[in-house]
């Protein structure tokens, strides 16, 4: 093939290129390889790439036209005031036309809008970009649109410092974004007003204690929890508190928390030791769900003996801060939380005398990221020892001390228990009074004599003193004839309430039922029912039980 008639009519990168091969086939065979050398050219010929064209420079584009047909907002400024040296179409049609020369202040109020003009002097000083991610503005019209913006340093030929304004449109992504934040804050709004609806929408009060409590959620970042906590009165001036925390998130956990509390007030009416009210949740829970696991606290406060009794399912331990300031923590018992199964619980003691105040909390309170647990029980101590007011004021500054606020990563209740110390005319107001039966023919006429001078000296109506005198006559009478020593008979008084309660050292309950007319006993406990606000009975824990009955006081 003739090369150099075809190569006047190549361009330069050709006629270079077969200029290179006329050269090849000018060699020998010999200096090429010998015999076969021109199949082998052949072939060395046919396996060469064709040649590139020549590559254009960027110069010999038009920057201007390519901005101008980009579909994303530029703007070119330049100078300290940020003057307008060029927009390109997008931007037109989003916002107007913008003078050339004018500054960025008087002329681009869409850039203030955007929170750029800042920005867009920290990018002349430093001479970095920067960029603003969904940021809202109006737009030419009555619509508006969601923009990510990056500011990139600009320097002019003829000298001097200027920025490029590049704004991508993220209308479609920003609001599917908000449809999801709005949806999760539904599911979010669904599960606090489900918690809430499941919690105590007011607290019992018993006579002998005064009782607050707070429930906050977490933030809005942090999905509600299945913290509970509760207080159910007992009878006979006993009164059960409770607080637990169902492991997980969302509606799940609220719903089973809502049926824990649920079962945890079915069992407290059976008047049970708390290591048995835990027992029953165990298996409760496990029935529930297998998959989520509680922890709990269930504690008993009886007045005759100062002190809660208590057991705990995997819970943080209660808290005690006596008159003088100091705070003891609960020892053990604590054994594995609700769901678990396989444990045998017990209950504990400790000893909550007048003047002292209990806490009863969730790990909310206390459990910080890369801290250990213990020194946030530390630091509720800490923060208890000084705590003083009425319940919801000491409520309030432990949440406050720890740190809690409308975005703690974690729901917290906090339960505030105090036994005030009673003086003056108010403690004229709970007396106790108790009389040992031993037993023989004199038992029933000296407990009748004993309750008519007590009910006497508490300066009762008469209508109340011979109900009081019938009801533990009564009582007494059945624990002599069914029970067996050693038995006593109790009359309290509080603001509220007269309470009556027999013990005896027989574990059988009575139960209220029908007498035929032909019977001679089985009425005293319907009597007794008929005439108390209530009544009630519960195994005592040395073995025996208790009879007790109320009768609500004038106000």
């Amino acid at each position: 093939m003739n090369f150099t008639r075809w190569s006047p009519r190549l361009p330069g990168t050709q006629r270079r290129a077969a200029a290179a091969r006329r050269t090849d086939l000018a060699v020998s065979p010999a200096e090429r390889g010998g015999e076969g050398s021109v199949p082998a050219a052949r072939g060395e010929y046919a396996q060469r790439p064709e040649p590139l064209p020549d590559v254009p420079a960027l110069e010999d584009f038009s920057v201007r036209e390519t901005l101008g047909r980009l579909p994303a907002l530029v703007a070119l400024l330049y100078g300290p005031e940020h003057r307008v040296a060029y927009v390109n179409d997008a931007y037109t049609a989003a916002f107007g036309p913008r003078p050339a020369g004018a500054t960025a202040a008087d002329a681009c109020p869409e850039l203030a809008e955007l929170g750029l003009l800042p920005l867009m002097d920290q990018v002349l000083r430093s001479g970095r970009p920067r960029t603003v991610k969904s940021r809202r503005v109006q737009m030419r019209g009555e619509g508006s649109g969601s923009y990510t913006v990056t500011c990139l340093p600009a320097e002019s030929l003829k000298g001097g410092g200027g920025v490029l304004v590049f704004a991508a449109d993220v209308t479609d992504h920003a609001e599917a974004a908000e449809r999801l934040r709005a949806s999760e804050r539904r599911h979010r709004q669904t599960a606090v007003t489900l918690q809430r609806s499941l919690l105590p929408q007011e607290l019992e009060q018993p006579d002998d204690l005064r009782i607050a409590a707070t429930y906050q959620p977490g933030g809005t970042d942090a999905a509600v929890g299945g913290d509970w906590y509760d207080v159910i009165t007992l009878g006979a001036g006993r009164t059960a508190l409770v607080i637990g925390d169902v492991m997980g998130r969302g509606v799940r956990a609220a719903a089973v928390m809502g049926q824990l509390r649920t079962a945890v007030r079915a069992y407290a009416r059976l008047d049970l030791p708390p290591h048995e009210v835990l027992q029953l949740l165990d298996g409760l829970a496990a029935e529930i769900d297998a998959n989520q696991i509680a922890t709990c606290v269930y504690a008993v406060h009886d007045p005759n003996e100062g002190r809660l009794v208590y057991a705990s399912a995997g819970h943080l331990p209660i808290l005690v801060r006596d008159e003088d300031g100091t705070v003891r923590r609960a020892a053990e018992p604590t054994g594995p939380p609700l769901g678990t199964g396989g444990w045998l619980h017990t209950s504990g003691t400790i000893a909550l005398p007048p003047g002292s105040s209990a806490v009863l909390y969730t790990d909310g309170l206390v459990e910080r990221r890369r801290e250990d647990i213990d020194e946030g029980v530390a630091a509720l101590e800490r923060a208890l020892s000084g705590a003083t007011g009425s319940p919801q004021v000491v409520c309030d500054r432990l949440i406050r001390s720890l740190g809690v606020t409308a975005e703690h990563d974690d729901d917290v209740a906090v339960l505030v228990v105090q036994h005030p110390a009673r003086t003056g005319p108010t403690a004229e107001l709970f007396h106790n009074a108790a009389l040992e039966l031993l037993g023989g023919i004199e038992a029933a006429p000296r407990a009748r004599a004993f309750a008519s001078g007590v009910l006497a000296s508490w300066r009762f109506s008469s209508e109340l003193h011979d109900l009081g005198m019938l009801a533990a006559s009564e009582l007494v009478a059945n624990s002599l004839q069914h029970g067996t020593p050693p038995m006593r008979l109790r009359l309290r008084r509080t603001d509220r309430r007269l309470i009556i309660e027999v013990t005896d050292g027989d574990d059988h309950l009575p139960r209220r039922r029908r007498a035929e007319s032909e019977d001679e006993a089985g009425r005293g406990i319907s009597i007794v029912a008929t005439i108390a606000s209530s009544w009630g009975s519960r195994r005592t824990p040395g073995g025996g039980k208790a009879v007790w009955c109320e009768f609500a006081l004038p106000q």
